[in-house]
């Protein structure tokens, strides 16, 4: 329909020679255990501490964990088989689907840390009606919208690329399948659609860490004079969401609102928000965070007791 003859592309992002796959899979395997285990924690975790389960704060560190798990899924473990096998190829559907997911849940990851520096500012700002204006309902209506939005961004990239002709060369420079690779592989003038892209993408990256940088400026402007205990714990529970907010948005910065071009730097950060944040961002919120921390204690207790249990009972 759009004049495309390629059926499957191939990744080049990385050599074939052993060495460097076998200095290549363990590290990204790693990652990729670390998003499975450390995402399903938090969320089990979050769902068993009935103190956790009612606060807003933890009810979309949940969600963004469950958005990380599935995240890791669309890219990491197609490139850990790669790596295993050599097989680069994928099919030009197979490639679609993962350039959709990974818009859908990259932009609705956006759109939901964007939530949480809303949600840290009415709790410090305005603590007294904190409860009362993120109630439950609320809350999962405010977060219904980040996925919606996810899609609607999703969808919009999907189209424009599939407006592209594709008819050779058919090797990405890269991981996986994403918005500057596929554009350099158009065989037409891409010059309008890339710019429509980048004004997608890029503004949505930009958009949405303007508004954090302002949610979290007028938290410490409140808190200015203040830095006792209530300051203090404010600032520690807000450092963990402001490393994250680092790690996701710095590397979509560069990729998608730097003009097009075969840069390292763009396929590096390609592979950093796709497989190590993920990974970064249980470890951070574990770490960082003493409530989640003994929560994740409790829960293992409750675990040892339960075990001891059943043993028991089998003696």
């Amino acid at each position: 329909m759009n004049g495309s003859t390629v059926t499957e592309f191939i990744f080049r992002g990385f050599s074939c020679s052993h060495p460097t796959r076998l200095l290549l899979f363990i590290p990204v395997l790693v990652c990729y255990t670390i998003i499975m285990f450390g995402n399903l924690l938090i969320v089990i975790t979050v769902n068993t501490e009935p103190r956790l389960h009612q606060s807003p704060m933890y009810f979309f560190l949940a969600s963004l964990s469950v958005i990380d798990a599935a995240l890791g899924c669309v890219a990491t473990p197609k490139m850990i088989a790669d790596l295993m096998t050599c097989g680069r190829t994928i099919s030009f559907g197979g490639c679609m689907a993962q350039f959709f997911f990974l818009h859908f849940l990259g932009g609705s990851e956006m759109l939901l840390l964007t939530l949480m520096a809303y949600d840290r500012y009415v709790a410090i700002c305005q603590p007294l009606t904190y409860m009362a204006t993120m109630n439950r309902p609320r809350c999962v209506r405010l977060l219904a919208l980040c996925w919606v939005g996810g899609f609607i961004h999703s969808v919009t990239q999907l189209v424009l690329v599939l407006r592209l002709p594709f008819c050779g060369p058919n090797e990405l420079d890269s991981f996986h399948c994403d918005v500057p690779q596929l554009v350099r592989l158009a065989c037409a003038n891409a010059y309008v659609t890339e710019l429509l892209m980048v004004a997608n993408s890029g503004l949505l990256s930009l958009v949405s860490f303007l508004i954090l940088l302002v949610s979290y400026g007028v938290i410490i402007a409140t808190l200015k004079g203040h830095f006792k205990e209530r300051g203090w714990k404010a600032l520690s529970t807000c450092s963990s969401h402001l490393t994250v907010v680092s790690l996701i948005f710095v590397p979509c910065l560069f990729v998608y609102l730097i003009p097009f071009s075969s840069s390292r730097v763009d396929k590096m950060a390609s592979i950093f928000y796709t497989a190590v944040t993920p990974a970064l961002n249980p470890i951070i919120y574990s770490l960082r965070n003493h409530e989640m921390k003994e929560a994740m204690g409790r829960l293992k207790n409750k675990c040892i007791f339960s075990h001891s249990c059943v043993k028991g009972e089998q003696n």
